[in-house]
């Protein structure tokens, strides 16, 4: 009884689709579930429960069945390619499920963000207080070129970044030796952006309104990171 009680009756999920379907009857559902189309658990006891998820179903099949005359094999390709993330077509389209939109990732910073002056001028102590760290790591750091003060002596925000990253992986045994590789790829991957943009930079001739793209191109570059980042998380 407690399982039906956290789900739907196969009376219940008729109830809820009849208003939209008045030709619904049991025996449909039940097909509908042989046919592969919808699979509620079953009780203990053997009845079927149904979840929210699974009515949403059935009302997506049911209606592509009566205003669309999609066969129960379309159908079936549909529901798959839902399952599997595409995003559903809409209900008085004939339109089939499609690649979502990709949103902006928030873990990639904006072109503006990365163009962006530096808006920190900090001391060597403000930044080690900040980025709550010993004086130790901080010269450590220093010493492998991963936090390097302006001209004045003074640490920006970007360097702040770095010392609070690296402050946050020591306390799991990172090293600053360890991050020597990332100072490394970060150098080559903005040399590589500048051979990218220079052609086009150089065209320009510095004229009035003409558009740096270094920015939008390194924002690409950091989205590909990310995204080759967490291929290679879930493939591992």
């Amino acid at each position: 009884m407690a399982a039906r009680r956290r789900g739907l009756s196969i009376g219940v999920v008729l109830e809820r689709l009849l208003p939209d379907f008045p030709d619904l009857s049991i025996s449909k559902l039940r097909f509908l579930e042989a046919e592969g189309l919808v699979t509620p658990t079953r009780a203990p006891s053997g009845y079927r429960i149904y979840t929210e998820a699974d009515v949403q179903r059935l009302h997506y099949v049911l209606t592509a069945q009566r205003d669309r005359f999609w066969p129960l094999k379309v159908i079936r390709d549909a529901l798959d390619a839902m399952d599997r993330g595409l995003t559903p077509g809409g209900e008085d389209s004939t339109q089939r499920p499609t690649v979502p939109s990709a949103p902006a990732d928030p873990d990639v910073p904006s072109a503006a963000s990365i163009a962006a002056p530096a808006s920190l001028r900090l001391t060597e102590a403000e930044l080690v207080g900040a980025a709550g760290m010993d004086a130790a790591l901080f010269q450590t750091l220093c010493g492998f070129g991963l936090v390097r003060p302006d001209e004045s002596g003074h640490f920006d925000d970007a360097a702040l970044a770095v010392a609070r990253a690296a402050a946050a992986l020591a306390a799991y045994g990172v090293e600053a030796r360890h991050l020597r590789p990332f100072r490394t790829a970060a150098e080559r991957e903005v040399g590589l952006v500048q051979q990218i943009v220079g052609p086009a930079l150089a065209a320009s001739g510095g004229r009035s309104g003409a558009e740096d793209p270094t920015a939008h191109v390194l924002r690409q570059c950091l989205a590909l990171h990310a995204a080759l980042v967490r291929a290679e998380l879930r493939r591992g």
